[in-house]
């Protein structure tokens, strides 16, 4: 059992609770009451999300949803918004429940994004039924729009939050060096054809929803705004807010930005005391140096991204769920080891570890378990700087039984950090 208290599939290995530093060596403190600080930070928030079990709405949203559906039966040809049915033949009366219980998750949103005016809510859902009709947006996933180049970079969907929402990424730095910015923007045609492939990802997102009362219902936003060439995207920027506002209402239950500059703060901070507590719920702002300890409240840094401080390589999730990570803190002038025990001879262990902000000092040994053996130094002590883009990744395999400390040193630093671990043993073949 991990200090961390995750359990570890490899038996011959077994992460212990870290000894004492040696004297003058820092702060002496558990891994687990790090732990326990980091579990919450997760709890801080103060979003919940709507809901769309019948039973948890209010008697005027039902009447809002029955008139809505009501009015649906009267037209005469189907309607289909993401592939679920929202009128289909009456049953049983004028504002009979629809047959499929995704239509009325759909219609809520809608409702939701008008404040539950009902005819609003209506001439809305048309004006998205008939945009997807003359978009063809039903067919978008099948079209290759020859931007392999800007997935995983520009905007993607990778993994998922702590409650099962995906998570989609948007960074639009790459747009700063003018000849990208051309091939993209260029002209009209080439606007339109990027917005069809933006169009494309949220479908992508909209794909992985459940759509059902009690289910996962939307996604989660991260936007990065470091190097955003924010005038040169302007226009761009516009049209995807408007189609994204008028045509997926409701679809995000979060909006995560990071790496905000200063003046971004100060404007959010001027225009919040206008906002609703419910809109303002949903936002969530991150400096430059802070970006893996907002998300990691979030989403499992297993699933974060390397270049945000997480631990998740591009192909990572191809093959199902990651190994799961152990999360802790370290405190300003603490110093942390972390101690694998119980690897045999000829065993191989890999580990990975990433410290949010960085700016301290890593190392890695192995102590052989008999006592006439030298402790070997496998990874020497160095300083990992703030500007870290990739989480330490390493191999080794043991010539005799003992175990891999990892040390982690913050006594430079007062600042907290949040950290994440794991590890994989494999056993010697026979």
């Amino acid at each position: 059992m991990s200090p961390t208290a995750t359990p570890s599939p490899a038996p011959a290995a077994v992460a212990a609770a870290p000894k004492p530093p040696p004297s003058g060596t820092g702060a002496k403190r558990s891994l687990m009451s790090s732990l326990m600080e980091a579990t919450a930070l997760l709890r801080s928030s103060s979003f919940k999300e709507d809901s769309y079990v019948a039973s948890a709405l209010p008697a005027s949203d039902l009447r809002a949803l029955a008139d809505l559906r009501a009015l649906l039966s009267t037209h005469p040809d189907p309607i289909s918004i993401w592939g679920v049915p929202l009128n289909p033949a009456p049953q049983g009366g004028e504002g009979a429940p629809a047959a499929d219980e995704r239509a009325d998750v759909v219609l809520l949103k809608f409702l939701r994004a008008r404040d539950f005016r009902v005819r609003d809510a209506h001439a809305m859902l048309l004006r998205c039924a008939a945009w997807r009709a003359e978009f063809r947006a039903d067919a978008v996933l099948d079209e290759d729009l020859g931007f392999k180049d800007l997935e995983g970079v520009v905007a993607y969907m990778h993994g998922w939050d702590r409650e099962g929402h995906p998570v989609c990424y948007n960074a639009y730095g790459v747009f700063k060096d003018r000849d990208m910015y051309d091939r993209v923007f260029g002209d009209g045609e080439r606007l339109a054809r990027f917005l069809r492939w933006r169009v494309q990802v949220m479908e992508r997102g909209v794909r992985a929803l459940h759509l059902r009362p009690g289910g996962v219902n939307a996604i989660i936003q991260v936007t990065d705004l470091k190097d955003m060439p924010k005038r040169e995207l302007r226009a761009a920027s516009n049209q995807i807010l408007s189609l994204f506002q008028d045509n997926y209402p409701e679809m995000v239950a979060r909006k995560v930005f990071i790496n905000v500059p200063w003046y971004f703060s100060v404007l959010f901070s001027m225009i919040s005391p206008f906002l609703t507590e419910r809109t303002k719920s949903k936002f969530v702002i991150a400096r430059e140096g802070n970006v893996a300890e907002t998300l990691f409240k979030f989403i499992r840094p297993e699933l974060v991204p390397v270049q945000y401080g997480g631990l998740s390589r591009a192909g990572d999730l191809e093959n199902g769920p990651p190994k799961p990570a152990s999360e802790f803190t370290i405190k300003g002038g603490e110093k942390v080891f972390l101690e694998i025990d119980g690897i045999e001879a000829g065993a191989t262990i890999t580990w990975d570890l990433v410290v949010g902000g960085w700016e301290l000092e890593y190392g890695a040994e192995y102590v052989p378990a008999a006592e006439d053996s030298y402790t070997l130094c496998v990874e020497r002590t160095r300083k990992v700087p703030a500007a870290a883009d990739e989480p330490v990744h390493n191999v080794f395999t043991a010539r005799e039984a003992g175990k891999m400390v990892l040390s982690i040193d913050n006594s430079g630093s007062r600042k907290r950090k949040v950290a994440a671990y794991r590890y994989f043993v494999r056993k010697p073949s026979a």
